[in-house]
């Protein structure tokens, strides 16, 4: 099972897709709250380059936004 974080806000409709599409695949993921939790912001951009959510570390992989194939792709579903 490859380590999965979804940074992510509660009022983004991309990062409520984005938790439920892995929660379909039965993908376990630590959820960080960027908008409660300075740290996971911080850390976020520095991972990313970007401010907007959601953005899913996938061991180390970064994807930005809510982007299907990259997200099998990086995970081996497909």
């Amino acid at each position: 099972m490859k380590n999965v974080i979804v940074y992510s806000t509660p009022t983004c409709p991309w990062c409520t897709k984005a938790k439920s599409y892995l929660k379909s695949k039965d993908i376990d993921f630590v959820e960080k709250d960027v908008a409660q939790d300075q740290e996971a912001a911080v850390e976020m951009v520095e991972k990313s380059g970007q401010r907007g959510v959601p953005v899913i570390d996938i061991e180390g992989e970064i994807i930005v936004g809510f982007d299907k194939d990259n997200i099998d792709k990086s995970l081996g579903l497909n």
